[in-house]
């Protein structure tokens, strides 16, 4: 869910932004807030579809197998006979 997670990210920092901006009553700074804002309430089904696109490829690739033997692996040794 990477790319969703931006965008949450994006509108939740546009909504902070928004919020100390309309309480210090900056004017300049208030289209560009709610700009940030509407940004990332566009983004968040697009991220949305970005991520399922990912996951789906992810799913259809083959899963790797293992060989069934490791050539390079020692067998145990036993333990020593007790008298």
């Amino acid at each position: 869910m990477r790319y969703t997670k931006i965008a949450l990210l994006a509108f939740g920092l546009g909504l902070l932004l928004g919020l100390i901006v309309v309480a210090a009553e900056i004017k300049s700074l208030e289209r560009v807030v709610s700009g940030l804002m509407a940004l990332g309430i566009v983004a968040i089904p697009i991220g949305m579809i970005a991520d399922w696109r990912r996951a789906a490829k992810a799913a259809r690739r083959a899963p790797r197998r293992r060989a069934k033997t490791q050539a390079g692996r020692r067998p145990r040794r036993s333990a020593p006979s007790k008298r």
